[in-house]
């Protein structure tokens, strides 16, 4: 671990494919891909990739004109290539910017990163398919950063580095007794100790067990009065509404008599 960092400083997809960059198998198909992958960077692109900044998440209507006007304000541009589709011509989101010098270069990396043009926040990194040795793209299984939908996410980049590696002490072997002697005292006298307590244990337990069972037995008859008591509460209600409904008659007669009375007067 005394070499880690949490940038990249060589690629090699199965640790870009690593949380940490401690990973020892691939955990997906791409990672495979990438490792059996031979790519050779484009011959055709020209510039000084030391100079060059890689600009990503384009919007897609974003132009080069536009891109020019942004980037200009930290120094010189010797050239701007907007990567467009060979059939359609339609940008694909990312762009690589020359400078003319470093100072240029270095101030638009720190500042210009997480910048928004035309409603998107962008995304700026160093050229590195010609200054990272061992670089594999993207559509080859690797890169650095991904979403966590398609479940390939890169590190070891600016968007997400490596994080720091949890080195946990190893404590099996002291455990087990296989440590030094002044460690290991616990293992005869231990055990007896270890087996006294649990008698002890068992012998409190069977003690237990009849005040459980009267708890039980309390419980038991504890809940049989409550459903007595329910039951004896019932009917008095069932009792005081049969009362109500037989005053509420009487009275409806009394009501009638007296205008039956009424009537024959």
């Amino acid at each position: 671990m005394n070499d880690w960092a949490p940038i990249a400083k060589e690629y090699d997809p199965l640790k870009a494919g690593s949380i940490d960059g401690t990973d020892e198998e691939p955990h997906d198909r791409a990672i495979w891909r990438a490792m059996l992958a031979r790519y050779v960077p484009n011959k055709g692109v020209t510039g000084d990739p030391h100079l060059t900044l890689f600009v990503a998440r384009l919007n897609l209507q974003t132009t080069e004109e536009k891109l020019k006007e942004v980037f200009s304000r930290y120094g010189d541009i010797r050239k701007i290539r907007l990567v467009r589709d060979l059939v359609t011509g339609f940008s694909k989101g990312y762009a690589f910017i020359e400078y003319k010098e470093e100072r240029a270069l270095l101030k638009a990396h720190r500042d210009a990163n997480r910048l928004v043009i035309d409603q998107h926040e962008i995304f700026v990194d160093f050229e590195l398919e010609r200054t990272l040795k061992g670089w594999i793209p993207r559509r080859l299984g690797g890169g650095f950063g991904g979403k966590k939908e398609s479940g390939q996410l890169r590190f070891g980049g600016r968007d997400r580095p490596f994080r720091k590696p949890i080195n946990l002490p190893n404590v099996k072997n002291d455990f087990y007794g296989e440590g030094s002697a002044e460690k290991r005292n616990f293992s005869r006298e231990g055990t007896r100790d270890w087996r006294t307590r649990d008698r002890d244990h068992e012998r409190s337990r069977e003690k237990r067990w009849p005040e459980r069972e009267r708890s039980w037995a309390w419980g038991d008859s504890e809940r049989e009065r409550d459903s007595k008591e329910e039951r004896s509460r019932g009917r008095d209600r069932k009792d005081r509404d049969r009362k109500d409904r037989e005053r509420d008659r009487s009275r409806e007669r009394d009501t009638k008599k007296q205008r039956d009375d009424d009537k024959h007067r």
